[in-house]
């Protein structure tokens, strides 16, 4: 439907993303994937691998230093919700000083989910949604006034808690497996293509 082929390979109207997907041979580290077909530009990928980058000013390391193996999920949740063009079936009206447009619900493949959350299950946080509730004061995100830092597995029990919550629902979390064509992988091999194209035209 025309519909449909309106939600394939677009980006959403957020604070840092292209008007338009388009090669980007320059893309840094875990953005490379999307690098054939990005939403993302070089600069932004780059910043995605910083701690506190001008992105968004976001200190991963509120409770103390965020371990690399759990880090890397979030650099990939960056990279995946900044440069992928495969995103539109999820694409929802927002109503922020910052986008005006978000992700919600995106059906996330079940390893992609638990390996986040196995990673990440001993890092350490004070809150379940990372979107609001911080204390900005500093010009970065400090835990509020009374919220106590404990691991992520007693924040999130369970990886569809982590998946669900962290993003005020931007992500759902299935049990579809990877590859099944039913479900949003953060992580693929780009030498294979990108399995998202076809989910994103099975769910539009």
């Amino acid at each position: 439907t025309a519909t449909g082929d309106l939600q394939l390979n677009i980006c959403m109207d957020a604070k840092h993303h292209k008007m338009k997907p388009g090669p980007e041979g320059q893309l840094y580290g875990q953005c490379v994937l999307w690098k054939d077909n990005a939403c993302c530009t070089a600069n932004t990928s780059v910043e995605a691998h910083d701690d506190q980058s001008y992105l968004y000013n976001f200190n991963w390391d509120h409770c103390g230093a965020m371990p690399q193996k759990c880090k890397r999920h979030f650099i990939q949740d960056t990279c995946l919700y900044e440069c992928s063009p495969n995103l539109g079936p999820w694409i929802d009206q927002a109503d922020t000083s910052w986008r005006k447009e978000r992700i919600r619900d995106v059906p996330l493949c079940r390893e992609d989910c638990e390996q986040w959350w196995e990673d990440c299950q001993d890092a350490v946080t004070c809150k379940t949604n990372w979107h609001k509730g911080w204390n900005w004061t500093t010009g970065t995100n400090q835990c509020p006034q009374g919220a106590m830092c404990q691991k992520f597995k007693f924040v999130f029990p369970t990886a569809a808690a982590l998946c669900e919550q962290i993003w005020s629902g931007s992500y759902l979390y299935t049990s579809h497996h990877r590859g099944s064509g039913r479900c949003i992988q953060m992580w693929f091999d780009p030498a294979q293509g990108n399995p998202n194209i076809a989910v994103a035209q099975y769910y539009a």
